[in-house]
């Protein structure tokens, strides 16, 4: 048997991870179920790497998604969307102590109901800041095996449940349009300074160091243009549903190395662990919703406990508000990194 290159094998696994989630993100589109091409795409993948398959998504082709996905999200942008920016401070403010109460009650869970550490629970608490907690747990000693099949699990219950759940109670309507403006050659020149800034904006927030740069910085460049009216163009549907399938395969891809026995292992913690957090952040949701004009789809989104990147695509595939919805999550991820950062040494040598 002809030997097979490094990089062979790697492109051989990234068309395999994209192919099954084509297959997932079409198949689920055809059951007609909401957000159907980022669930579909993690279902598939991680169902493939579950059984042993090597799912791979590489770097660089996942920052060209983030871009891209952030330049859709920018389309949506218009001065009406900015309305109502002075009732956000109110509702920023809940979602911060929502993280905080949403972090202090699963560390509790955690840790009386599964035995972990303090150091362990808190990372395996945290909602969002992935590369934070597994750079902390690599580094200082947690249990790496357990915090990243937990996190990875809220990920994949929060893309399958969220988008299901709010269609069972009617709460997914369209609150914004899909996109604005053509996709073709007749704006060809708006589409390429479309891209051109977006791309600009977004490794300008990459060098700034702004959280998920790529992605809100592309965001910022096409809103930019879209709010102040300067372009007309979208992207075309297909390189956006690319995109969204290709980060959906992203997230199926962090089970890979994950044998089924293994996840049932520490399935018990990761479905508790959930289950806490969106019990805390359902509490908050309801009293945004009664005090505040938001639409109940925009705040759930928004309080709940995932990853940046995970939510803002949840939010571009529901059509939701994606200024409101990053908004919170930056919101989040500044208050998850800032109190883990300061927590996780002080926890990490009282284990030892």
């Amino acid at each position: 048997m002809r030997h097979i290159l490094p990089q062979q094998r790697a492109l051989i696994e990234t068309a395999e991870t994209l192919a099954i989630a084509l297959v997932g993100g079409v198949s689920f589109f055809l059951l007609n179920l909401p957000a159907a091409l980022v669930s579909g795409s993690v279902v598939f993948v991680a169902a493939a790497a579950l059984l042993g398959r090597p799912m791979r998504v590489p770097l660089p082709l996942a920052r060209v998604c983030y871009v891209i996905v952030g330049i859709l999200l920018g389309t949506v942008v218009t001065p009406e969307t900015l309305h109502g920016v002075t009732a956000w401070p109110g509702s920023i403010l809940l979602l911060m102590i929502c993280s905080l109460a949403m972090m202090g009650a699963t560390m509790a869970y955690l840790r009386i109901v599964h035995g972990w550490d303090l150091f362990s629970a808190l990372l395996g608490a945290s909602p969002g800041a992935m590369a934070q907690v597994i750079s902390l747990s690599t580094e200082l000693g947690g249990d790496l095996r357990a915090i990243a099949i937990v996190q990875t699990v809220r990920v994949l219950l929060l893309v399958l449940g969220l988008p299901n759940g709010l269609a069972l109670f009617g709460f997914v309507v369209p609150a914004l349009p899909a996109a604005r403006g053509e996709a073709d050659l007749a704006v060809l020149g708006q589409m390429i300074m479309l891209v051109a800034v977006a791309t600009a904006f977004a490794l300008i927030f990459v060098r700034l160091r702004f959280p998920g740069g790529l992605m809100f910085g592309a965001m910022a460049g096409s809103g930019l243009l879209h709010g102040a009216e300067l372009v007309q163009a979208a992207l075309p549907w297909w390189i956006g549903s690319a995109s969204v399938i290709t980060l959906g395969a992203l997230v199926g891809s962090r089970f890979a190395n994950t044998s089924v026995r293994m996840l049932a292992g520490y399935l018990g913690a990761a479905l508790g662990s959930f289950a806490v957090a969106m019990s805390v952040a359902t509490v908050f949701i309801l009293i945004v919703a009664h005090y505040f004009p938001f639409s109940i789809a925009n705040i759930v989104i928004a309080f709940s406990p995932g990853a940046q990147d995970t939510m803002m695509v949840l939010a571009l595939a529901l059509h939701l508000d994606p200024v409101y919805v990053g908004a919170h999550h930056l919101a989040r991820f500044l208050v998850v990194t800032i109190s883990v950062g300061l927590a996780a040494p002080r926890l990490a040598r009282k284990k030892e």
